[in-house]
């Protein structure tokens, strides 16, 4: 019986004027991991950019939509279609003010909690179980939250922002292997 794939989906803002703004820490996540396994996310489709290949023994698609971050549902929504994946094979990787920079979250299910991207998709799916990793970039400073999340990464805080990323990969890499339960024991818990 052949496997089906999952869909590991990396939110964030195209074009340059967002790399390496903190919106796009999901993005630079679902990068990360696809470098780690010599898949290339080159393939413009669904609204996005796409790659195909192999995490272990699972079939994977990325995706990093490339519709803004208040319509990623629509990118989403197309590539889970094509594919005909379930809402349980899409693992949704993104950025959380509310969460302490260096820290993740790994959950199975829940709300947006005011992320909009999150928001976006939750609107076009009807359907909160699918797991999702969060990846802390607070808090933020006293300034207006759209400024901080548009804003560029300083270079002091880069070093705790890759090891966030790094956890969130192992994360996924758990996921996809039938161990969500390992993956949040394991990050919820640190530090």
């Amino acid at each position: 019986m052949e496997k089906k794939e999952w869909l590991i989906v990396g939110l964030g803002n195209p074009g340059k004027r967002y790399d390496r703004t903190w919106h796009n820490v999901g993005r630079m996540a679902v990068e990360t991991l696809a470098t780690r396994h010599s898949i290339r996310i080159s393939r413009r489709r669904f609204r996005g950019l796409m790659g195909e290949g192999m995490v272990g023994c699972e079939r994977v698609r990325f995706l990093l939509p490339n519709t803004y971050m208040n319509l990623s549902g629509e990118s989403v929504t197309r590539a889970m279609a094509f594919g005909r994946i379930s809402p349980e094979r899409v693992i949704v990787l993104y950025d959380d003010f509310d969460l302490a920079l260096g820290h993740i979250r790994v959950r199975d299910q829940g709300g947006a909690g005011g992320h909009n991207g999150m928001k976006s998709i939750l609107n076009h799916l009807k359907n909160d179980h699918f797991p999702r990793v969060r990846i802390g970039i607070g808090p933020p400073p006293c300034e207006d939250t759209i400024d901080f999340v548009l804003g560029k990464i300083p270079a002091a805080k880069m070093n705790t922002l890759q090891e966030a990323i790094l956890d969130a990969c192992d994360a996924v890499e758990l996921i996809i292997q039938g161990q969500q339960q390992v993956a949040q024991e394991r990050f919820n818990k640190k530090g």
